[in-house]
């Protein structure tokens, strides 16, 4: 810190592939250091989503209080741009009330917008866009993203094959600049950030992380993950719309529809999610100030945020 400048407020961010356990981790690490816990989840914003995007039970939110949890409903806009903004908010008044906040989820750009601010690239291009979204419209998101793969594979490896709006402006940075958007990102990487941040990686040998994805969806099936999507879609919230396109949920969408057969659509839900899980820890390691845990570690999670809180500014 140089002299003069006034010390940065402490957040603590907990972070790692879908099915590692960090509800539970950060549920525990929230609760005996008094916190609150911010999401960094990109489905479990929306409302009505709830089996499907394995959100905080009513006892563990009444344990710890949720930010970023319900805040808008399926066929409502959000993006990173509004969660920087509602994540900022809601961090600066848990640190209003002298209590720490913990940041906690697996859409690494959500925490990296968070943390740094939104990454500066080249402005759009309202011709090139419109003609990018028109293949996609026409051609499909497995078009576009195999243009992608074959083009600037680094981008490819960080994005959904099924995110159009991120391939497309992907797409984008690529013509525009002839560079990678993934350059862009790792110049940025948490850079400025207003707050000092622990930030505390999970991670599991691959085979327990994908024993563990599949029970998962065992569990989510047998809680009602298909009642969910009925529901859902009854409701006259259409398939198509982002977060019902979103894994499970465009799956079993799917299946509600006669098109794929129950059984073939959790075999693919189970598979899409490994292969998720596959793409965010090729995201989160290339953060280097992470301190890399396995989920059963929480004494000595405890023990390096007792330090990161108490430490002296120098």
């Amino acid at each position: 810190m140089m002299m003069g400048e006034a010390p940065r407020e402490r957040l603590v961010c907990i972070f790692g592939p879908t099915g590692v356990g960090k509800s539970a981790f950060a549920l525990k690490l929230a609760e005996h250091f008094g916190g609150e816990i911010v999401g960094a989840d990109s489905m479990q914003v929306y409302r009505r989503m709830d089996v499907g995007t394995a959100k905080p039970t009513r006892e563990e939110r009444g344990r710890v209080f949720h930010h970023l949890i319900d805040v808008v409903e399926p066929d409502q806009p959000f993006d990173v741009s509004r969660y920087q903004e509602m994540a900022a908010g809601a961090v600066t008044a848990v640190l209003e009330k002298g209590k720490t906040p913990f940041v906690v989820g697996g859409t690494g750009l959500y925490i990296r917008a968070l943390l740094g601010g939104l990454i500066d690239g080249p402005p759009a291009d309202e011709a090139l866009r419109k003609m990018l979204k028109a293949q996609l419209a026409e051609r499909g998101k497995a078009y576009l993203y195999g243009m992608l793969a074959e083009k600037d594979t680094r981008a490819a490896a960080a994005i959904h094959p099924h995110d159009g709006i991120r391939i497309v402006r992907a797409l984008e940075v690529l013509e525009l600049t002839g560079r990678s958007i993934v350059e862009y990102q790792e110049r940025h990487r948490f850079q400025n950030s207003r707050w000092d941040a622990l930030r505390i990686g999970l991670r599991l040998k691959r085979e327990e992380l994908y024993r563990r994805i599949d029970e998962r969806v065992d569990r989510m099936m047998e809680a009602g993950f298909l009642a969910e999507v009925e529901g859902l879609l009854h409701s006259g919230f259409d398939h198509s719309l982002k977060p019902m396109q979103s894994l499970g949920y465009r799956h079993l969408s799917a299946a509600v529809a006669g098109k794929t057969p129950l059984d073939e659509a959790i075999r693919l839900i189970k598979r899409d999610t490994r292969m998720y899980s596959k793409r965010q820890m090729t995201w989160f390691s290339a953060d280097h100030q992470a301190v890399w845990l396995g989920p059963n570690h929480l004494e000595g999670a405890k023990k390096l945020i007792d330090s990161f809180l108490s430490k002296m500014e120098t």
